[in-house]
């Protein structure tokens, strides 16, 4: 009887597996995450940081330095040891960015071998607002018209980011 009882354990144990309904999942799964599956663009952009010995190095000819400060309801231009230059008022929680764009392209047109400019930042400025402006400070798309093509031209491609100074209250 001992004999017996070892058999038919044995013959219970040497099952297969059945992965057929596992398969068959795989099978529709597996196409399904890549058709659904997000690729994202992922893109760089250098900033320049200040360094410890900025302010250390100072030059005898005075440069143009181009500072560009961004408040919640204003966009000011100026130059660092001249002020302001211009100042484009926000209208409707919206920046006026186009006439932005022609004042950097006259500033260009001024300057041209310069390419790095400041950018300075409320610390409650929507990050979109951010973004669009850099995009409008580092390059401006024209089209032109013997080829009816958009040309991107290059205007102050190395920006360096701070916080900006308190505002004046009036």
């Amino acid at each position: 009887m001992a004999r017996r009882r070892w058999r038919t354990r044995r013959r219970h144990d040497a099952e297969e597996l059945q992965i057929t309904a596992f398969m068959n999942l795989m099978v529709v799964l597996v196409p399904f995450l890549l058709i659904t599956a997000v690729f994202s663009r992922m893109s760089i952009l250098e900033l320049n940081l200040p360094g410890p010995a900025a302010e250390a190095a100072e030059q005898d000819e005075p440069e143009f330095r181009l500072e560009i400060v961004v408040r919640q309801n204003v966009i000011e231009v100026g130059e660092r040891s001249a002020g302001l230059l211009r100042r484009f008022e926000a209208e409707a929680a919206e920046y006026d960015l186009d006439s932005l764009s022609d004042y950097l392209i006259e500033v260009k047109r001024r300057f041209p071998d310069k390419l790095d400019a400041t950018l300075l930042l409320e610390p409650d400025v929507a990050y979109e607002h951010i973004v669009a402006v850099m995009d409008r400070v580092r390059a401006i798309e024209q089209l032109d018209e013997r080829s009816n093509r958009v040309v991107t031209a290059e205007l102050f491609p190395e920006i360096s980011i701070g916080d900006a100074p308190v505002a004046a209250v009036n």
